[in-house]
């Protein structure tokens, strides 16, 4: 069996985003691990289905529910290019997920500003993953937009 490391996975990430960036919505995208193996892909779908939750988390965390048969994603990975906001960190921590792994930070809305954390207690985070890459697109973006 091959492995894939965090880069990998992240770079699927940034694929899901780059979709989300040709539909003029903001470029955010998340895949989630199991057993090594992407289980649901997800993109920021908040202008075309005209839904403020339509993040590219929430997106993930319904195919990956429908894809394992329960609500519970332990023993899962999310990757998404950017740090999820407190929806989606509320989302995340009720899904029970194992590990959260973010490349760009969200210094106005991430779930990180928060005074105490709203994921499940056994959850670990890991940020900067690719990175500049993320934050990239996000710039791009919002540059194009503010013409």
């Amino acid at each position: 069996m091959i492995f894939f490391d965090d880069t990998y996975f992240m770079n699927e990430a940034l694929k899901e985003a780059q979709k989300a960036f040709d539909a003029d919505e903001i470029p955010v995208g998340a895949v989630i691990v199991a057993n090594n193996k992407i289980i649901a892909r997800g993109h920021n779908l908040t202008q075309r289905l005209n839904d403020v939750t339509a993040h590219a988390e929430m997106q993930a965390i319904t195919a990956a529910a429908n894809s394992l048969g329960g609500k519970y994603l332990t023993d899962c990975t999310l990757y998404v290019t950017l740090e999820p906001c407190v929806m989606c960190g509320g989302a995340l921590g009720w899904s029970q997920i194992s590990k959260i792994i973010y490349g760009a930070s969200d210094l106005k809305k991430g779930f990180g500003n928060l005074p105490t954390t709203i994921l499940h207690p056994k959850t670990e985070v890991l940020g900067g993953i690719l990175k500049e890459e993320c934050q990239q697109l996000l710039n791009i973006f919002f540059i194009n937009k503010r013409k």
